[in-house]
């Protein structure tokens, strides 16, 4: 009997089987609770777009580009950081965020949605940017297009400045989409946007503020086209409006609910807690700060936990922790400084970490606990709401009215047409900071301070605009790569005497696009100190020849 019942089960499953084999596979993968993917709405698109665009943002403006720019530097597992150790800097992940940005803008046209479109077209206007950026030369006329067919397999390479002109140009577009009445607006998905959800408006104010952003990075280059452009949105408010106030900026909040949406120095849901003790302010700028007496300091940074005191006085062995302090004799001091070749920061207040001092940068103030990641107590270790997963002030930032009129200040000082004059811009740009910050109450004593007061030069405009620039701090090396400011300096330990200026390409583009990457590479200006060759960091891209910036 349990022979029979065993036949009678097989050939019931066969029977089955035979049925279903006969019906498309394909149609047969579908989840009939899910929604179409042909019949889906761009909305669904929206958040993921600006969400990875922001990862991608965050990740280099405060991670390894702000150890490139001396925000902060890494007390252990440096060579990135500190050092510019870097390797394979594949574009997969943005040209990836560019592919569902495509898909929006497609559904977006094809169901007539001139926001959702709008919206598409300036998140590739950011991401083209960046890659043009970063790599330079890049895929762009051709690109995204691999579903068309082979041909698109191994797509040539447009030139740096065509695909800078092709940003302007989209950026140009959605200004138009986004310049008709509210109510011509349709299937706004306020929950899915952001940013500014659904606010038009502002859509189109960071449309035309981004459009400036890449005006003034041509502008050494390509003068006229750049005047005429940054002329036009300026003689045209109305038209061209801009992100002029800090309540417009580009940013969005974290949810702090997982690792994925939180701070990405949160401790939150790690018991390694490296991932934000390692992570120090860099002298550099806690020196230009403290020099400045900039509010922003106190923000961004942590005091130091146990500050160091040398007392002469003392015996030569005499190292101890008194009323909160770590007192040591003239000996220890100067055997410190002897054997590793640096000074001890006594500051009471706010130390930072050398750039590059070492590779040993757990050693440095005499931390008592001499291992990579760990808590150094003689120095300032970023503000405790960067251990935190979310906060008010805990931000993506894609662009800032900072950012805006510092960008201003630098056209006028150029005699071009800014709206107003560079000393205006300077101060409104300054202003906005400190106002992002919390600390705007703050700007009528800051603004007159020493170093402060603006003296119309193109270095103090810079210098505001780097400091403005932290947790973004991509966009101040972008500034740095085409004007040389500020003039920092690496460290000793870093691969090359000088700031990298560009990502190389990936080992996926030089083996699967030989030909076009190799011919991207040759366009490229051999420096002394690409050693490596042509596909090198400090090689020099189309930005940068002719120009002798940065270096």
């Amino acid at each position: 009997m349990y022979t029979i019942k065993n036949k009678i089960t097989v050939a019931l499953v066969l029977l089955a089987f035979l049925t279903f084999s006969c019906k498309n596979l394909a149609d047969m993968n579908i989840n009939p609770n899910g929604v179409d993917p042909a019949n889906a709405s761009p909305n669904f698109l929206m958040a993921t777009v600006i969400t990875t665009t922001g990862s991608s943002v965050i990740g280099m403006g405060f991670g390894d580009i702000a150890g490139v720019m001396q925000h902060t530097q890494h007390n252990g597992w440096a060579g990135g950081h500190n050092q510019y150790d870097w390797s394979d800097q594949s574009w997969a992940g943005s040209y990836s965020i560019l592919r569902n940005a495509d898909e929006m803008l497609n559904k977006s046209k094809a169901a007539k949605l001139d926001f959702q479109t709008g919206v598409a077209m300036v998140f590739k206007a950011y991401n083209f940017g960046m890659i043009a950026d970063l790599w330079g030369d890049a895929p762009f006329s051709q690109a995204l297009k691999g579903e068309q067919g082979s041909a698109y397999f191994q797509p040539a390479f447009d030139s740096q400045k065509d695909i800078y002109l092709g940003v302007i140009a989209m950026l140009d577009s959605a200004n138009t989409l986004f310049s008709k009445p509210a109510a011509d607006y349709k299937e706004i998905n306020t929950s899915q946007d952001v940013l500014y959800a659904g606010n038009v408006t502002k859509w189109r104010k960071f449309t035309n503020s981004l459009a400036l952003r890449y005006y003034l990075r041509i502008s050494s280059k390509e003068p006229a086209i750049a005047k005429a452009g940054i002329e036009k949105i300026t003689g045209s408010p109305a038209n061209y409006p801009l992100i002029l106030d800090a309540s417009d900026d580009a940013n969005y909040s974290f949810i702090g609910l997982s690792p994925a949406d939180s701070w990405p120095s949160s401790t939150q849901f790690s018991s390694d807690l490296s991932g934000f003790t390692r992570i120090q302010m860099c002298s550099t700028l806690v020196e230009k700060l403290e020099n400045l007496n900039d509010p922003r300091l106190g923000v961004w940074a942590a005091k130091v936990k146990i500050p160091l005191v040398v007392d002469p006085t003392k015996p030569d062995d005499y190292d101890e922790i008194v009323n909160g302090k770590r007192i040591i004799s003239q000996k220890v001091a100067s055997d410190f400084e002897t054997n590793y070749n640096v000074k001890l920061n006594l500051d009471q207040n706010y130390v930072g970490l050398p750039p590059a001092w070492s590779t040993f940068m757990f050693f440095y103030n005499l931390n008592p606990s001499q291992m990579q990641g760990s808590a150094n107590p003689h120095v300032s270790q970023l503000a405790d709401m960067y251990a935190t997963s979310s906060g008010p002030l805990l931000k993506v930032r894609l662009l800032s009215a900072a950012e805006v009129h510092l960008g201003l200040a630098e056209v006028a000082l150029k005699t071009w047409n800014a709206g107003g004059t560079a000393l205006e811009h300077y101060n409104a740009g300054v202003k906005a900071s400190l106002q992002t910050w919390g600390v705007g109450g703050d700007y009528d004593s800051y603004i007159t301070n020493s170093g402060v007061a603006f003296n119309n030069t193109l270095a103090q405009v810079m210098e505001q605009k780097w400091i403005a620039s932290w947790t973004a701090a991509s966009e101040s090396w972008l500034d740095y790569i085409r004007t040389g400011l500020p003039a920092l300096k690496a460290g000793p330990a870093a691969r090359r005497p000088v700031l990298p200026i560009r990502f190389t390409y990936g080992n996926n583009e030089t083996l699967y696009n030989p030909n076009n990457s190799n011919t991207a590479i040759g366009k490229l200006e051999l420096t002394d100190y690409a050693l490596e060759g042509k596909n090198s960091n400090w090689s020099k891209n189309w930005l940068q020849q002719g120009t002798n910036k940065p270096w």
